[in-house]
């Protein structure tokens, strides 16, 4: 059941609690509780709205920062994390597996913001041996949702 409802609301967290539980052929009372305890337990941890921020007047650049760090001994990749996502710029941190350790996603509105957050603050934590800055350039797909969509031709069709 709980699988079934984290799949629905994954894909639209404004569900209507109705809704939800015709498709699950349950009662409303059992979905509201079966959601409450999954947030008490912190399986559902946050609802988050994906905007397009192009199509806003807002200016956000995202930046993908791949660090190598040194884990601290008896502590592992968990404090660096802990040290790097406190940062309030930081969005996202995942530890990865391949050339590097973790993957930082952070927004600025400005390329120099980004530089500055990883010069002043990311590259002088004593555990970072390296980072490697990337700037996404255009979004085509993000949290399971298109963020383009295919414009029309709007020529006229010309036959001889």
């Amino acid at each position: 059941m709980r699988e079934k409802i984290l799949t629905f609301i994954e894909k639209n967290s404004r569900i209507d609690l109705r809704e939800l539980a015709i498709l699950l052929g349950m009662d409303e009372v059992s979905v509201a509780n079966e959601i409450a305890e999954m947030e008490k337990e912190h399986v559902i941890c946050g609802y988050h709205t994906l905007i397009d921020w192009d199509k806003t007047s807002e200016e956000k650049l995202t930046a993908l920062i791949e660090v190598k760090v040194t884990p601290q001994r008896g502590l592992g990749f968990d404090k660096v994390a802990e040290r790097i996502y406190n940062y309030a710029e930081v969005d996202s941190v995942y530890l990865v597996s391949g050339g590097f350790d973790f993957l930082v996603m952070i927004e600025g509105k400005t390329m120099r913001d980004v530089a500055q957050f990883v010069s002043d603050k990311l590259s002088p934590l004593d555990s970072v041996l390296s980072t490697a800055t990337h700037f996404v350039l255009k979004k085509y797909k993000d949290h399971g949702s298109i963020m383009v969509r295919e414009s029309k031709d709007e020529r006229m069709l010309v036959t001889p």
